[in-house]
């Protein structure tokens, strides 16, 4: 296990804690005030019964206020098990300026992991780049919990140079390794495989597995959408650099913008159509539209699966 070895360390996690709160808390009150009022964020005191199992801890009060048969939840119980699977490859580091990818996706997945322990769900974590570099086991503990949130403070003040993506076999790896019939998170930005075929192609074979295998998959594709689907950059030349291969180029954004953006839409619509085939859920992940969809579209797919 991760030690916390100062109380820089410790001030660190606290924040990472203190954030995930207040990202799931104020989510939970906004569900409240909207039409998402439905879903069930509370599991970790009841769940709906099930015909046919022991009605002796059914919660005969909240029958007689609802009409509906509720068994009371204990603390061992849990209810999903789920993997978030997070991208450290070097282009996650970008934008250097301000919040990255690699940061938003370690806010998001930390703010995931609070709702998790909230309804009692067991969660694991995987880092990876050409391969998983570390994957914990699926526990719903607090102690589980600030064990992850370490390891994502280390991601996050460690940040990976000249680290490639494998996305297929990582994939393929999660699919044999982790325990049937779980949740798989996934947060990269996807780029490994945008402008090339066979990746692409390999990246479909990989998604196949995991729900041959039973498992649910959600995929947030991390992005500055501004830079990274847009390529809004300044109508002047500018310097560019692969910050996974170090491969430079000097080139005028606006003589190559249709070509890129061709390019991209294909490869995006062909993810989208395949993720539609396997039913996997595609959630556009933009840095700038904060936390809400996030979590939103994992209680929709929770909803479905529980």
């Amino acid at each position: 296990m991760a030690q916390l070895n100062t109380n820089q360390d410790i001030r660190q996690l606290a924040n990472l804690e203190l954030l995930a709160r207040q990202v799931v808390e104020g989510f939970i009150t906004g569900l409240h005030q909207s039409p998402f009022h439905g879903f069930s964020v509370e599991f970790a005191e009841h769940r709906l019964y099930n015909n046919g199992e022991s009605v002796k801890n059914i919660d005969w009060k909240l029958f007689a206020k609802t009409d509906k048969l509720f068994v009371k939840q204990f603390e061992e119980e849990t209810n999903l098990r789920c993997y978030l699977l997070l991208d450290t490859s070097s282009s996650m580091n970008y934008p250097q300026k301000g919040m990255s990818k690699l940061q938003f996706s370690v806010y998001a997945i930390a703010s995931l992991m609070y709702l998790f322990k909230k309804q009692r769900d067991a969660f694991g974590l995987g880092l990876f780049s050409e391969a998983i570099d570390w994957l914990s086991a699926a526990r719903s503990t607090s102690t589980h919990l600030f064990y992850l949130f370490a390891e994502l403070d280390k991601a996050y003040h460690q940040p990976k140079s000249n680290a490639h993506t494998n996305l297929s076999n990582v994939i393929h790896h999660i699919a044999e390794e982790v325990h049937q019939r779980s949740m798989i998170i996934i947060f990269s930005d996807m780029l490994e495989n945008s402008m090339n075929a066979e990746k692409t192609q390999a990246l479909f074979a990989a998604l196949q597995h995991l729900r041959y295998n039973k498992h649910e998959v959600i995929i947030f594709n991390v992005n500055d959408r501004q830079h990274e689907v847009d390529f809004s950059f300044d109508n002047r030349p500018h310097h560019f650099i692969d910050m996974e291969s170090g491969e430079e180029v000097k080139v005028h954004p606006g003589r190559v913008r249709e070509s890129y953006q061709s390019a991209l839409q294909q490869y995006r619509h062909e993810l989208e159509l395949k993720c539609a085939q396997y039913q996997v859920e595609l959630v556009d992940a933009s840095l700038h539209d904060g936390y809400n969809n996030l979590l939103r579209a994992y209680l929709v797919k929770r909803n479905k699966v529980i």
